[in-house]
């Protein structure tokens, strides 16, 4: 099968750089499916494995944390599909991933892919909206169908994972959602996802949160540069508030959070597949639930670049364009 894979990390501009290569077909077994990949997304942890993590005794390392495809085969213990199902995932970061023509992945990542949205429109969303849904309710622990009166402040809030969670805590939640932009076109961005505010993150949060008249926030979801804002989060949350994030601060001063008695969450997305914990099966009904969000038209993909087939050549100006940070919404590739 053709596959896109490297030998050894580096950066790019390095002599060992993404190939086309030839693998083997692989078998599925126990909870496994044999998924041909149609389409798929690069995100940021692509470039940074491929900075720190080679192959294994010399083999090729196949990147890629977003698909959707067709089942082809299917392990033993497989209970919820079958061959010829249309799937979408974001993978396991520990194992192979979809910069191939064919995967295998765990049945319990797993989800039915959205039918009202083509497959590179699809491919986009499953990292990023995995992400934000388990910040928001597995972690924060924002209320379902609740909230008035109480507010969400979203920190970077124009990326990939940041423009699903505004859309997911503006549709599945009452509470009041407060963005963080540092340009007009992102805070227009934001607003038409479903903001009840932006504000300007180059700025003091709390000051222009007492401006639009919130003495505080409940919770505080931080997607980049957590330890610059560390200081204004906490003069931002009430008493008992709560701090999820998502990014690889340097170092801060966590005993800040002692005198509100601040909660600290982390998500990391693929935790549960890693440790095979006892609710992974969780993310396929998330899978689930977010598909029906996105045909009933509550939630938007956010695609923005499609660079064509899948290829090392395509590949590799998709993480040249990610590591300029010049990105704005999901880079798609689809077919080989």
């Amino acid at each position: 099968m053709k596959a896109v894979g490297y030998k050894q990390p580096h950066a790019l501009g390095a002599n060992d750089r993404l190939q086309d290569i030839e693998l083997p077909v692989p078998i599925a077994k126990g909870h496994d499916l044999l998924v041909a990949v149609q389409a798929i997304s690069v995100n940021p942890v692509d470039t940074k494995i491929r900075s720190r993590v080679g192959g294994e005794q010399g083999q090729y390392k196949v990147l890629g944390w977003d698909a959707v495809g067709t089942v082809q085969q299917v392990g033993e213990l497989v209970s919820s599909y079958k061959p010829g199902d249309r799937v979408w995932y974001a993978g396991d970061v520990s194992r192979q991933g979809s910069n191939a023509e064919l995967q295998l992945v765990d049945e319990r990542i797993v989800g039915m892919a959205p039918t009202t949205i083509s497959n590179a429109e699809a491919a986009a969303l499953p990292l990023t909206a995995l992400t934000a849904w388990e910040l928001l309710f597995d972690r924060l622990g924002l209320p379902m169908a609740s909230g008035k009166g109480k507010a969400l402040l979203v920190i970077g809030a124009a990326g990939g994972v940041g423009s699903i969670l505004v859309q997911l805590a503006r549709q599945l939640t009452e509470v009041t959602v407060i963005a963080t932009a540092g340009r007009p076109q992102s805070k227009e961005w934001l607003i038409a996802l479903g903001a009840h505010h932006v504000i300007d993150h180059h700025q003091g949060l709390s000051s222009q949160l007492t401006s639009l008249g919130f003495d505080g926030v409940q919770w505080v979801a931080s997607l980049n540069n957590t330890d610059e804002h560390i200081e204004q989060i906490v003069a931002s949350l009430l008493p008992q508030g709560h701090l999820g994030l998502i990014d690889d601060p340097e170092a801060f001063d966590v005993k800040l959070l002692k005198r509100k008695s601040l909660a600290l969450h982390w998500e990391f997305m693929y935790t549960r597949s890693l440790f095979q914990t006892e609710d992974m099966r969780r993310q396929q009904q998330i899978l689930n639930e977010l598909a029906k969000l996105v045909d009933d038209g509550r939630l938007k993909t956010t695609v923005n670049e499609h660079f064509g087939a899948i290829n090392a050549a395509n590949l590799l100006k998709a993480h040249q364009l990610l590591e300029s940070h010049q990105a704005r919404g999901k880079i798609v590739l689809e077919g080989f």
